[in-house]
């Protein structure tokens, strides 16, 4: 009991071993009870006045298989018999280490609280956040809509046309920022196909490069990366953001590493962020700027949340990244000190499929002489797109809810050749009016549309025969060429 109560008055915590050829770092590698009948000079004790000779225990704290730390216990003179005395002491280094294995899986579990927490308020905010930009993408079509066809009647010569081309672009810079609170809200992928990462690191960074000369890239890209199914065009406006935060923390310049590699992440370390166990690939990304303390790491993902003057910055660029991450099945996080830089690591699930280089869209107007159902609640999109569809050489009947663009149907089931269907509406959503369409014509032609992206619905709906999907707001030239693709699949 003596023994005991001295041991417990007498233990001191390190954070690690020392590297010294020192008799608790032989205990700790060989994870056995080492003994000399001198003292250690590699260690402090609290007392030693007056002792010419102690006797050195060192005893490794083991728990299943693994070194937590070692007991060091000085005897001026041996109590009783050694076997009876490194019995004892193991006993109490096995005790130890069951009071520090429960110490340590209850901070675990407050860090997974703490984790499952977060993640539930960002899920929260994200729903929030995806219906307000499926509302404002619904605002914005009808401008864009009466914009397109104004600037489809002018002449680029007209002195209106230059500031009708500004209406546009403003439309599509709140596009812009639609787009990334949606990201955000995991409103959905856009268009999945199997992508090289290190080709997209590669590209983006060489892009970002360029334009920012004060800073140093260096790459570490492992061979043989693992292919993701990914979003290419999301997963590029996540590295831009990134690479735009580690600008911004490096104001007078500085290094930037980025490296990939293959791994594997167990259940333990995929059950905060709900992503499935599995093979990865990982994207580290580190500056060697500012840092930041760990208040702001916590807040760091969440939507308007930013450390910039007001006008700097609109707090979206690491939220959306957040979301998109998430909604491709991985996750992104984050490590930094103040003053020593940050590293962001992003996981994606691993995929077997080959990659698949991207080719940007043509910018064209494609005309038709076809006849096209525009099925959508909001008045001024039905209108806007009625004109505009017109104005291409189209004939367009319209319908402002699903109940209405049956009956419709039903009236011309041989005349319609394809149908624009908005997936929210009230009473009889996206989903169920395709069904009904298909009940009357099996190869009805259907192209989706909605202020969200590709989401679980979303794909749901396209699973069950649509041709195509189209966001809002969209240009004309974006629409006329999903019109021809979903028409020349009809007929293919």
């Amino acid at each position: 009991k003596a023994l005991s109560n001295l041991i417990e008055q007498q233990i001191r915590l390190t954070d690690h071993i020392s590297d010294e050829g020192c008799l608790c770092k032989s205990a700790a590698r060989a994870q056995q009870i080492k003994f000399s009948n001198s003292l250690d000079e590699c260690h402090e004790i609290l007392s030693s006045e007056g002792i010419v000779s102690l006797s050195h225990y060192a005893v490794p704290i083991l728990l299943s298989g693994r070194t937590l730390g070692v007991l060091n216990i000085y005897f001026r003179e041996m109590p009783f018999e050694k076997g009876n005395v490194e019995d004892f002491l193991l006993s109490v280094a096995h005790n130890l280490a069951g009071i520090i294995g429960r110490k340590l899986a209850q901070e675990e579990n407050v860090k997974l609280s703490s984790q499952l927490l977060q993640a539930q308020k960002m899920e929260a905010i994200g729903t929030l956040a995806g219906g307000i930009a499926h509302d404002f993408n619904n605002l914005l079509m009808g401008i864009l809509g009466y914009t397109s066809i104004m600037l489809l009647k002018t002449e680029s010569t007209h002195p209106f046309y230059e500031k009708l081309k500004i209406i546009e672009q403003q439309v599509e810079s709140g596009s812009e920022l639609t787009r990334q609170l949606l990201g955000f809200a995991r409103g959905g992928k856009y268009e999945v196909k199997s992508v090289d990462i290190n080709s997209l690191v590669t590209k983006s960074s060489d892009i970002f490069g360029r334009t920012k000369k004060d800073i140093t890239i260096h790459r570490k890209l492992q061979e043989d990366l693992y292919p993701v199914e990914a979003d290419r065009g999301q997963i590029e406006q996540v590295l831009m953001n990134l690479y735009v935060n580690a600008w911004q923390a490096m104001p007078s310049g500085g290094s930037f590493y980025i490296e990939t590699q293959n791994t594997f992440l167990d259940k333990q370390r995929c059950l905060a962020s709900n992503a499935a166990p599995g093979a990865f690939v990982k994207i580290s990304l580190t500056d060697s700027g500012v840092g930041m303390d760990i208040e702001t790491q916590k807040r760091i993902f969440e939507p308007f949340f930013t450390t910039k003057l007001i006008g700097k910055g609109t707090g979206l660029g690491l939220a959306s990244a957040y979301g998109i991450i998430k909604n491709h099945g991985g996750i992104i996080n984050v490590y930094s000190e103040k003053g020593h830089g940050t590293t962001f690591n992003v996981y994606l699930p691993a995929s077997t499929a080959a990659a698949v280089e991207m080719r940007p869209p043509e910018e064209t107007l494609l005309r038709g002489d076809e006849t096209i159902l525009v099925v959508d609640d909001e008045p001024i999109n039905i209108e806007a797109l009625e004109e505009l569809l017109e104005e291409l050489g189209y004939k367009a009947l319209t319908a402002r809810s699903g109940a209405e663009a049956i009956e419709v149907y039903k009236q011309h089931p041989a005349g319609i050749d394809l149908v624009i269907l908005d997936m929210i509406m009230p009473e009889i959503n996206g989903k169920e009016t395709l069904i009904k369409l298909m009940e009357i014509d099996k190869d009805v032609t259907v192209l989706l549309s909605s202020g969200f992206s590709i989401n679980g619905e979303a794909k749901a709906i396209l699973n069950l025969g649509c041709r195509g999907f189209i966001q809002k707001p969209f240009k004309p030239e974006e629409l006329t060429r999903k019109i021809r693709d979903a028409l020349e699949r009809r007929d293919s």
